[in-house]
């Protein structure tokens, strides 16, 4: 391993890192900053968003961790064959190993030097942004609770795969844990982490990750949140409320592994999960199906389908909960929950800012309870969830 880049924990609750000290990497854009003062400012910045809707009842802010909280590791190669850096890529194109990276969980530090060897044991050239050469761009990790395994080598091209396949006893012998390998190509010479199309090398297809009572599926193209801990927290908010207001039932759109609407399903409530990634929405229907959960999940982008549901006239949810990008729900999914009937929103935002000019589009609906969960440790970045209610009957 590569020198000791996880930190300790000092008085004010900061975390030292020396890959930060010496400007390797300033990812971690808040890491000066004591964590009580990270989680403050991200209060006040939040409730300034929402101020124009007074009277929010706030539940207390989650805590998302001082280090050891990344439950995937996004890690860029560099160098050579014989030896490739797993990291990031310096303004030269050129590898800064954080292998031994502080925010992440224990395990994937564990396991990043067993990949590093597989590398050069199949001697699998390190992709090269500059010269744009090279095969292997990406290996991208998640650990589940249990500590199994998700790897995924992110290639230029077929060129490597039968190598790695050669080479696939040697690392499950090396690394048990890994329960599901594939590989991802991503021909395109252009900043996008990965490609449409994947090889899984493994028997098993899917890392089974548990929050809270219920075990998730994961396939390698499936998003989940980054912070599991922080993760159930969430959908342990928004089942709370949901129950509170026992709707008959719910839409989740932009539902991705069914998380919330999994969570949410109960005897008597009809629960429809909403998702574009069809890798998503298979992982989200072998979940339902384990527990024997009643929930149906729908491949399809959810602003099209809400339209379309509405203009067939049919049945418009009692509670919609929306997660969506960064970008929003956007101006005609607004106007759409704004005339819609549903009684209430729940909406999961990781981008405040956005959120607060979506509440604006759909004035009927006035957020209720709200809470701040600090999915992303010294950024800027947090997820805030709000509970709006109808208001007003829509004209």
């Amino acid at each position: 391993m590569v020198g000791t880049g996880v930190g300790a924990v000092t008085a004010g609750r900061t975390l030292a890192c020396y890959h930060h000290a010496r400007g390797e990497c300033r990812s971690c854009t808040w890491l000066p900053r004591p964590y009580e003062q990270q989680l403050s400012e991200k209060e006040r910045a939040c409730r300034a968003l929402l101020a124009p809707w007074p009277g929010i009842r706030w539940e207390p802010a989650v805590e998302g961790g001082l280090g050891g909280f990344r439950n995937k590791a996004k890690l860029a190669v560099g160098g050579a064959p014989d030896a490739p850096t797993l990291g990031i890529l310096d303004p030269a194109g050129q590898g800064v190993d954080l292998r031994d990276c502080a925010l992440h969980d224990p395990r994937l530090v564990a396991a990043a030097d067993p990949l590093a060897e597989l590398v050069v044991r199949a001697q699998v050239t390190p992709y090269d942004v500059v010269q744009r050469r090279g095969e292997l761009k990406h290996l991208l990790v998640t650990v589940a609770p249990d500590g199994g395994l998700l790897v995924r080598f992110v290639l230029r091209s077929e060129e490597a795969v039968t190598r790695i396949r050669k080479h696939l006893p040697w690392l499950l012998a090396r690394l048990p844990e890994a329960r599901v390998v594939s590989v991802n190509l991503q021909p395109d010479p252009k900043a996008v982490l990965e490609g449409p199309r994947e090889i899984v090398l493994t028997d098993e297809a899917s890392l089974r990750v548990q929050v809270n009572d219920l075990d998730l599926h994961l396939l390698p193209q499936s998003f989940f949140q980054t912070n599991t801990a922080v993760a159930a927290a969430l959908y342990r908010q928004v089942a709370d409320w949901v129950d509170e207001v026992a709707p008959g039932s719910v839409w989740d759109l932009y539902c991705g592994v069914g998380g919330f609407a999994l969570h949410v399903a109960a005897p008597g409530r009809r629960v429809v999960g909403v998702e574009v990634s069809e890798a998503a929405v298979e992982s989200a229907r072998r979940s339902a199906a384990d527990h024997r959960l009643s929930a149906d999940f729908v491949a399809a982008d959810a602003v099209s389908w809400v339209a379309e549901t509405v203009a067939s006239a049919g049945p418009v949810a009692d509670l919609v909960v929306v997660n969506p990008p960064r970008r929003g729900i956007g101006p005609r999914l607004a106007r759409l929950l704004e005339k819609s009937r549903a009684e209430h929103v729940v909406y999961s935002s990781c981008n405040a800012v956005t959120l607060a000019r979506d509440l604006e589009a759909m004035p009927s609906l006035r957020p209720a309870r709200a809470r701040l969960l600090d999915m992303f440790p010294h950024t800027a970045h947090y997820e805030a969830v709000v509970l709006l209610e109808r208001a007003s009957r829509p004209r």
